[in-house]
């Protein structure tokens, strides 16, 4: 059987344009971390990196999968991205940006599978980092999510949407990060067809 992400875990990336609260367990992921504007070229090769390095594992565990398995081969899991800045000014500016960008790994991949498919990909790809990349386990928790559709750079107006639901429904928001899960690719998907899964952690408002 092959896991489909889109498929078997609606709760999490079938999320809607309403905001909602969910539970995200811990889940394993490959990492690269970085700062600085999204749109230079050095973010786009800290991307390439990553989707390399999933591919590979992917590849390798539907070539040794045994039979007798229930799963033997899995969708590679969308980019993620967790941002911030230290910038206390009202405006953003994408140059004070700090990220964790990262691919979800299931829960069966394990890190010495992690560790023998970069080894592979590093001995084909040209790419400086590879090295970079770390296998880690995150644990969100509960949050708030809303489906934003459109540029990036407008993501302030379905943030504010978050906001006034967590008022509303006696949530408060836990840190200045947030989380972006990107449903297609930028490179290849109209601006106005862009759908981008917007994340938070939140807490009950008397904590």
């Amino acid at each position: 059987m092959k896991h489909e992400w889109k498929k078997q875990e609606k709760e999490i990336y079938g999320v809607k344009t309403k905001p909602c609260i969910i539970d995200v367990p811990a889940q394993n992921y490959i990492i690269l971390s970085g700062n600085g504007n999204p749109n230079d070229e050095i973010f786009s090769v800290k991307v390439a990196a990553l989707f390399s390095a999933a591919y590979k594992i992917k590849m390798m565990y539907k070539t040794h999968a045994e039979k007798s398995i229930e799963i033997t081969d899995y969708a590679v899991y969308p980019l993620e991205g967790i941002w911030s800045t230290a910038s206390e000014k009202e405006n953003l500016v994408k140059e004070e940006l700090q990220y964790r960008i990262m691919i979800r790994q299931p829960d069966f991949i394990t890190r010495k599978m992690f560790n023998n498919a970069l080894e592979a990909v590093k001995s084909k790809k040209d790419n400086p980092f590879l090295t970079d990349i770390s296998f880690e386990i995150l644990y969100d928790g509960r949050c708030i999510q809303v489906l934003h559709k459109g540029a990036f750079d407008d993501e302030p107006a379905s943030f504010e949407i978050m906001d006034k639901y967590c008022m509303e429904h006696g949530y408060k928001r836990m840190g200045k990060e947030h989380r972006e899960i990107y449903l297609n690719d930028a490179s290849r998907t109209e601006t106005a067809n862009l759908k981008t899964i917007l994340r938070y952690k939140v807490t009950d408002m008397e904590k």
